[in-house]
């Protein structure tokens, strides 16, 4: 698992250009506002709007920024976004799934379609990946948080299913219904999370060595770097030196 996490990590834009920072700061202000048009636009009367506001304060993203993107689901001058999943295969016959969010569903379907076919994968049908994997709630924190064990117990104790922890931090799951719930138990015990989301938690793990390690990064790159695309997961397992390798 340490080379899927560090493969995540890297995922997670730490110290990209600014230029992508600004691409990610877009795709956190659209969630904001699709989940402020789609129910109550104050976070405490909207969990999925509580979680969207957490996941763009977790990456710094601008307070004006945040109140911008709720204002204009108020406003009612948003665009009408469509949720879709895409689901495929990419090198080393690694699952993927892939989340849009986007007002033109055929420009979307055409740019995955074709990243996928560059990088040696292929789309499949809707369920041919997704089995695969678990819909799960996931809440981070820092290594600062505390120790593996301080951490299980208050997991076990909010009620979460499972622990992953590392030198990086502390990575808790929950059932997807159970997040909310889960997340302010959490809170009380450890302090606010680093981020709070709900994930496609792969069941296993397929191993990519070698220069598919290359050719997925890639594929996994123009993916998230597509404006229409807020997220991507894999059941990779790469390995430290084959990072190191290829992600420089």
């Amino acid at each position: 698992m340490a080379g899927h996490s560090k493969f995540k990590n890297i995922m997670h834009r730490k110290g990209r250009a600014d230029a992508v920072r600004s691409k990610l700061f877009s795709k956190l202000s659209r969630e904001i506002t699709v989940a402020a048009k789609s129910g109550m636009p104050d976070p405490n009367m909207n969990p999925r709007l509580r979680l969207a506001v957490n996941n763009a304060k977790a990456e710094s993203m601008p307070k004006d920024n945040i109140d911008r993107a709720i204002k204009k689901a108020i406003g009612g001058d948003a665009e009408s976004y469509e949720d879709i999943r895409y689901e495929g295969f990419g090198p080393g016959g690694v699952g993927v799934i892939v989340e849009i969010l986007t007002d033109n569903r055929n420009r979307a379907a055409g740019n995955v379609r074709s990243i996928f076919a560059k990088n040696g994968g292929n789309l499949g049908e809707t369920g041919s990946v997704s089995f695969m994997f678990d819909r799960m709630g996931e809440v981070t924190y820092p290594a600062s948080a505390g120790s593996e064990d301080k951490v299980m117990e208050a997991a076990l104790e909010a009620g979460a299913e499972d622990v992953e922890s590392d030198e990086d931090g502390h990575t808790i799951y929950t059932a997807f219904d159970s997040l909310n719930e889960v997340a302010t138990a959490l809170e009380a015990t450890l302090g606010e999370a680093k981020t709070t989301k709900v994930v496609w938690r792969p069941k296993t793990l397929t191993p990519v060595e070698g220069d598919a390690v290359a050719t997925l990064m890639k594929m996994i790159d123009a993916l998230e770097d597509d404006d229409d695309v807020q997220h991507v997961y894999g059941n990779y397992d790469v390995s430290d030196a084959d990072m190191e390798k290829f992600g420089g």
